[in-house]
């Protein structure tokens, strides 16, 4: 069928339905830090077999009039379940190790799982990777400046962000967690 754009308009409007905007990246990835890097061993490889065999991690943020809100999660490739979160005001380390202790008590993996993640520092720490080690993960991170590496998460973030966050103004971090948290 060919549409004209006014139809669309009309119909839209008649129906109270309106277009969501789309809103301008801002990269909040430190990856130009000096730490050492591991290599992409995920590849793009996004198709799993079972649960627990690839987890995706990264960190996004959430405007409030209070100021901003990082979300940090962890998702299973296969189940496509968000398995760890963790959120705060600030971007720290302690909110990547929140998400990953939520996620490693509430599947207890097997060792070799893969978790892959960008290349910021929080991910790339010491402190960070020693605790992927003692629970038996191997870690992979995305080759620098290609989010396309972590495409799941990415695409996962997008649609969190246009369904609940950018239809709404949150005054406060508080009123973001509380619907962040019901997701």
């Amino acid at each position: 069928y060919h549409v004209s754009k006014k139809r669309v308009e009309r119909l839209m409007k008649e129906a109270e339905i309106h277009a969501i905007a789309k809103k301008k990246y801002r990269a909040t990835t430190d990856s130009k830090h000096s730490l050492p890097v591991v290599p992409n061993s995920l590849n793009r490889n996004f198709s799993v077999n079972k649960l627990n065999q690839f987890w995706v991690a990264d960190i996004t943020y959430i405007y409030t009039q209070e100021g901003w809100l990082y979300l940090s999660t962890i998702m299973d490739l296969y189940s496509r379940k968000i398995i760890g979160w963790s959120m705060h005001r600030r971007i720290t380390q302690k909110l990547v190790i929140q998400a990953l202790y939520m996620a490693i008590k509430q599947r207890k993996p097997s060792w070799g799982l893969l978790l892959h993640s960008d290349r910021s520092s929080q991910y790339a720490n010491d402190y960070y990777q020693a605790l992927l080690a003692r629970n038996g993960i191997l870690c992979s991170i995305s080759r620098k400046g290609n989010c396309w590496d972590n495409a799941v998460m990415e695409s996962f973030y997008r649609t969190l962000k246009v369904e609940l966050i950018y239809p709404k103004k949150y005054e406060t971090r508080i009123e973001a967690q509380r619907d962040i948290r019901h997701i």
